[in-house]
């Protein structure tokens, strides 16, 4: 994260410089307010902004937990959003106030808009326009109200190409879906869950990937939802792996055996569904006899407290014959951690996890989220010489119920022998 140092240090100092342009603003000119006069409102105001700028510090620069992370950077970003908004109307108060002060100096007649004198019922002009900002200011907390009610559920179809050099003519065309991240436990309409898997199936996948995160923290979550995701069919199969919310690890259990029936279960469920659970393993995906390699892995996360169940070398066993290899890991860190250095053979590596954190922009050329001063590869494709890695960013939610900018993800890959064109 070294490198984005100067970024951080650039948002503070502007976050900081607005803070003290913002509160002497709203001092001089909402002098009625007892809340605003008050002794405790400078306190209150700078200690909530003080305490965001060093939780953005610290949850760039030093490990802990990536849950509370997101939730600092989400505050963070969800204040500087509210004043980015508050602040063009105190410009504009204070551009008037210069004017109309020019104006009485050089003993001119007072620009008529706005007028320097409202009529006497009326509410005068500054704080009129300190009041539109501050209506103006609520609008990034309207948007999270908008992403619960419309974006948790507004699947979107993304469609991308997979160039890999040495695929074998058979499968050249073929079509792969993805989703990740179903996070069972949150959802809250059933119709709606079934309307995304429609989409997927719509698509007419030749196989389809599920990268982890079946469930919150326990199997019973998906009892609802099983017969739903049932359908997810392929006629090449469907390979899943694990997440790391679907090992128990944050559900109490009263001993160790208990933790463990529970992700028996969970391993029984993707059974149940039709879904082959890739454990450290892979498989050989034959077409017209030939070949490529499907390998998957359970959990391995570099950041904090995300267990590394995933191994490898068990994976790769007996895959050194085949030209192609796509690898299922929950966790993109992975790949920069481990598969970039120690595993040059692994053509693709598809993930989930990061979520895109829910809330960020997200376009066909562009992209931003807060996610991304935790994780480097948080959604999408990347590249690094030959290896490839895209980042789902999740067909569900988990925390806030709701998604704004970055809306529930099914990806559907085109699979072309040959280089990509646009990075010959």
């Amino acid at each position: 994260m070294e490198g984005q140092a100067p970024t951080i240090i650039l948002i503070c100092i502007g976050l900081i410089l607005a803070d003290f342009y913002i509160s002497n603003g709203l001092r001089h000119t909402l002098k009625k307010s007892r809340i605003v006069q008050g002794k405790y409102f400078l306190i209150a105001y700078w200690a909530v902004s003080i305490i965001l700028v060093i939780g953005l510090i610290t949850s760039v620069f030093i490990k802990f937990s990536v849950g509370l992370k997101g939730a600092i950077l989400l505050l963070f970003f969800l204040l500087l959003a509210c004043k980015v908004c508050f602040l063009p109307f105190i410009l504009v108060d204070d551009i008037r106030r210069l004017s109309l002060s020019i104006a009485r100096k050089r003993n001119k007649p007072e620009p008529e808009f706005p007028a320097s004198e409202p009529k006497p019922d009326a509410i005068p002009r500054s704080e009129f326009l300190i009041k539109a900002g501050l209506i103006a200011a609520s609008l990034p907390l309207a948007g999270l109200s908008y992403g619960i009610i419309n974006g948790v559920y507004d699947y979107r179809v993304r469609r991308r190409t997979l160039y890999l050099p040495n695929l074998p003519r058979k499968f050249d065309g073929i079509k792969l879906g993805q989703i990740s991240d179903i996070h069972s436990g949150s959802f809250y309409n059933k119709k709606a869950v079934l309307g995304g898997v429609e989409l997927l199936l719509g698509e007419k996948p030749d196989f389809i990937f599920f990268t982890g995160d079946l469930v919150n923290a326990i199997s019973s979550e998906m009892r609802e939802y099983q017969d739903i995701f049932a359908k997810v069919k392929a006629p090449l199969g469907v390979y899943s792996t694990l997440g790391n919310h679907d090992y128990g690890d944050y559900a109490w259990w009263p001993d160790a055996a208990a933790k463990k029936k529970n992700l028996d279960e969970l391993k029984t469920t993707h059974k149940n569904m039709g879904w082959d659970l890739l454990m450290n393993e892979n498989r050989r995906l034959k077409v017209d006899g030939e070949e490529i390699g499907i390998l998957g892995i359970e959990n391995w996360g570099l950041l904090s407290r995300f267990p590394k169940y995933g191994r490898m070398d068990l994976a790769v066993q007996n895959t050194d014959d085949l030209p192609v290899k796509l690898l299922l890991s929950h966790d993109p860190s992975h790949w920069r951690a481990q598969v970039l250095p120690h595993y040059p053979q692994i053509d693709a590596m598809f993930s989930g996890h990061t979520h895109g954190m829910q809330f960020g922009v997200q376009t066909e050329h562009f992209q931003w989220s807060p996610i991304q001063f935790v994780y480097k590869e948080w959604a999408g494709f990347y590249h690094e010489g030959p290896q490839q890695l895209y980042v789902n960013v999740g067909y569900g939610f988990l925390g806030y119920p709701g998604r704004v900018g970055i809306l529930p993800e099914i990806t559907i890959f085109e699979l072309k022998a040959g280089k990509d064109p646009k990075r010959v």
